[in-house]
């Protein structure tokens, strides 16, 4: 069951200019209707300059998500593909080269540590031999795992965002005076209903 996390390139969510002119990173959160949402932004960093995290979050490494996912479903169904019938030795060296340029397109749209993982990850296939029906399968299914992780990793980071907006919300919630409630705006939104389970692929 296909569960997109995005549905647009990062670079497409536009930014705002809070008070005095610095930029606050934000991130992008897609609901079940396709509809991009925004989350709660970054924290700031230390006054010393430093950043609370000394590793960059996982939502900002993967930089066109939606590169990403397009060719994350196109490999998940060339998988299904090799599997479900034999192929020739045309259409081996036809996915061969499918395989490498689509390993190509995604490394546009992640960041480089990101792309040094996956490069580390995909042995390419020997020049000159077309490969036996085995090897492109353990490659595609190899690939499709990775991809599998990575928005795995990116779905926790979110959730684990959007429950530290709500603490937070409730925190100034309780501090507020007897009686007073928070601007409309500012309330949080119910809980999504659980879905039913499974990856993005």
């Amino acid at each position: 069951m296909t569960d997109p996390f995005f549905a647009s390139d990062a670079g497409s969510t536009g930014s705002d200019h809070p008070r005095g002119g610095e930029e606050s990173p934000r991130v992008v959160i897609v609901g079940p209707d396709g509809m991009a949402v925004e989350g709660p932004p970054a924290r700031d960093d230390d006054a010393d300059g430093e950043s609370h995290d000394d590793e960059r979050s996982v939502t900002d490494l993967v930089e066109q998500p939606a590169k990403v996912m397009r060719i994350g479903s196109m490999i998940k169904q060339l998988l299904d593909e090799v599997k479900a019938a034999p192929l020739d030795e045309a259409s081996r060296q036809r996915l061969r080269e499918i395989h490498k340029s689509s390993i190509a397109e995604l490394e546009k749209g992640l960041a480089p540590e990101l792309v040094e993982e996956l490069s580390r990850l995909s042995l390419p296939f020997e020049d000159g031999v077309v490969p036996s029906e085995a090897e492109l399968r353990v490659a595609q299914a190899q690939l499709v795992g990775w991809l599998e992780g990575l928005f795995h990793g990116i779905q926790t980071a979110l959730f684990a965002q959007q429950m530290a907006a709500r603490a937070q919300l409730e925190q100034m919630r309780r501090s507020l005076p007897p009686g007073s409630q928070l601007p409309p705006q500012m309330q949080p939104a119910p809980p999504e209903a659980e879905r039913p389970g499974g990856m993005y692929l």
